[in-house]
């Protein structure tokens, strides 16, 4: 489920909107500056790199259309259960971005499948943006964030960067991450 929740940064309790509809998420979003968008579903997430690529051709071109983003790439990680390493791989990868941290260039991400939260800290206020297969989510540049994809990884996503190490984040040291809800816990409550 796409969710929207807002809360302030001194006290994740003080819940001020929490909400599901699309609309209204992109309403809140736009206040602040963050472009959130739908795309149509996948036909087969399963599909290779090239073939995501390919179907999304023309949301991408339109997005792209000032040739801003010079690397556009796929990146997925799906549950193993047959690789008894699986588990430690998704923690190390899901503990990287856990920190709240920033980058030079906007970070824009459109899950094709699968789901993410980005926790985007501004301004007196965390809001915590669920994305699941269909949103399109930029964080402007600057913006200090962190981002869980859950304690089982599990998405798809076009990642598009301005500079080939556009994802390197520049982490702020405050453990504001470790005060909020994480993506399971927003999705049970």
């Amino acid at each position: 489920m796409t969710l929207l929740q807002v809360m302030s940064d001194a006290d994740a309790g003080d819940v001020r909107l929490r909400t599901a509809d699309a609309a209204v998420i992109g309403a809140e979003l736009n206040k602040r500056g963050i472009v959130f968008d739908r795309w149509p579903a996948a036909s087969d997430p399963a599909a290779s790199t090239e073939a995501i690529l390919t179907e999304y051709d023309g949301h991408i071109g339109e997005l792209n259309a000032d040739g801003r983003y010079k690397h556009i790439d796929v990146a997925r990680i799906h549950p193993d259960d047959s690789d008894p390493e699986w588990p430690a791989k998704a923690k190390g990868a899901r503990e990287k971005f856990l920190a709240e941290h920033r980058h030079a260039e906007d970070e824009v991400r459109f899950f094709v499948a699968g789901r993410g939260c980005f926790y985007l800290h501004l301004d007196g206020e965390v809001l915590a943006i669920v994305c699941e297969g269909g949103d399109l989510v930029s964080v402007p540049a600057g913006t200090r964030h962190w981002f869980d994809m859950g304690s089982r990884p599990d998405f798809l996503a076009v990642r598009f960067f301005e500079e080939e190490d556009g994802w390197i984040g520049d982490f702020t040291g405050n453990t504001i991450g470790e005060r909020f809800p994480t993506l399971d816990e927003l999705l049970v409550a």
